[in-house]
């Protein structure tokens, strides 16, 4: 199996957020910043998905997606949030792990293998609770990484 996403050291981050909102909006830069995408039209994308219904999936984890016309393979982004903040989640939880995806405009097949892939990986508590206790971005995107590449071989 090939490697569904990528996810690059410097798109994983512990960040302050107030609201969903800016939750979104920190994540649709780090997209921009990372991978040298339009940071208006991440944003852009990803509001419109989440107007259809939460990416919050419950346990504090939400999973914000959209598809961007400009990529060739799916892309992720993590934000670990300092506290968590409301998103309207399935369970009533506050988020406090963000777990971003973008996709290419057609690629509905790779989207979907991809967003089950990192749903599967946020519904591991243990995975769910090293994140959380992580130092830092470089401890975070070690674990992850771990994952993806073992899932991947």
């Amino acid at each position: 199996m090939t490697q569904l996403f990528t996810l690059e050291p410097d798109a994983v981050a512990t960040v302050r957020a107030t609201d969903k909102a800016a939750v979104l909006e920190q994540l649709a830069a780090r997209f921009a910043l990372v991978y040298g995408l339009d940071g208006a039209v991440v944003l852009e994308r990803i509001e419109e998905r989440e107007a259809l219904g939460s990416t919050g999936f419950g346990r504090g984890v939400a999973t914000p997606h959209a598809r961007i016309p400009s990529l060739d393979a799916p892309i992720a982004a993590f934000l670990r949030l300092d506290a968590p903040v409301e998103f309207d989640a399935a369970d009533g939880m506050p988020v406090n792990l963000v777990f971003g995806l973008l996709s290419p405009e057609q690629g509905g097949a790779a989207h979907l293998q991809a967003l089950a892939a990192i749903s599967r990986l946020m519904r591991d508590e243990r995975m769910r609770t090293g994140l959380e206790a992580a130092p830092g971005a470089e401890a975070i995107y070690g674990l992850l990484c771990n994952v993806i590449d073992r899932d991947a071989a």
